[in-house]
């Protein structure tokens, strides 16, 4: 087996093109994922709650953070300490986002922004500043969406390619040229709330492993999920044995060479 040392900042966000060796998890799911990302030989950088945000989302890192690529995030002033600690022990460069989070929606939306390579998604109404100013320095295009929580609601495949059960997301994936599955809402776990959604169940572990946070194949749609992801040379991995839930994305942020 070869051996992988090296470690290399993520340059396109998200997407990886090598098995990933750190990534941002909710700290409330340590004990449940622990095994399965040691096993992958994965080092978390688990996120603790912004006091500020109601429970059921105070931990999510994509609710608290976004990353730019390379050693670049932003994050939210009042985001958990701990995460903005870990994120410098890993040598990131870290950009203080304008706007504070809040506990009311869209007090709690400005980061949650869906990069799909050359495309983030987001209700540019709300969208952070620094982040805005940033994607336009990058040459990409923020697509308008009325969905606040974009990045909950995708779940990336490639640079190309989402799952969303949000139409109006994906009507505009669609206009910009993007392949999308569309999906039924619900059947997501997200404690103190009816369900969660996809994009926060999900993360790319490496070029051609997407993983779902829980038994995915419990989940309506796992047949048309898994013929989605075959096509496009993925395959599905279960992290942990209970039932699919919104972790708020399990987010890569380095990859081994």
């Amino acid at each position: 087996m070869r051996k992988m040392h090296k470690e290399f900042f993520l340059e396109c966000p998200f997407i990886p093109k090598n098995p990933v060796s750190l990534a941002l998890v909710d700290i409330r799911y340590k004990a449940r994922l622990e095994d399965d990302l040691k096993k992958r030989k994965i080092s978390p950088i688990y996120v603790g709650p912004c006091p500020d945000l109601y429970p059921s989302i105070s931990c999510h890192p994509d609710i608290q953070c976004h990353p730019l690529g390379g050693n670049k995030i932003v994050v939210a002033p009042n985001a958990s300490q701990s995460l903005k600690n870990q994120l410098i022990q890993h040598d990131f460069d870290i950009l203080l986002g304008n706007t504070r989070l809040e506990s009311n929606y869209p007090n709690n939306i400005a980061y949650n922004v869906a990069r799909i390579g050359g495309f983030a998604f987001h209700n540019k109404k709300y969208t952070d500043p620094i982040i805005r100013e940033s994607l336009r320095g990058q040459g990409v295009e923020l697509v308008h969406v009325n969905q606040g929580y974009a990045k909950c609601s995708v779940s990336i495949v490639d640079e190309y390619s989402m799952i969303t059960s949000d139409k109006g997301i994906a009507s505009a994936a669609k206009e910009v040229g993007l392949n999308v599955l569309t999906i039924e809402p619900g059947f997501i776990k997200l404690p103190g709330l009816d369900y969660g959604f996809i994009g926060g169940a999900t993360g790319l572990l490496s070029q051609n492993q997407i993983g779902f946070v829980g038994n995915g194949s419990s989940y309506i749609d796992s047949r048309s999920i898994e013929s989605y992801l075959e096509h496009r040379g993925k395959k599905a991995l279960m992290l942990g044995k209970f039932p699919l839930s919104d972790v708020g994305s399990i987010i890569p942020l380095k990859e081994y060479e």
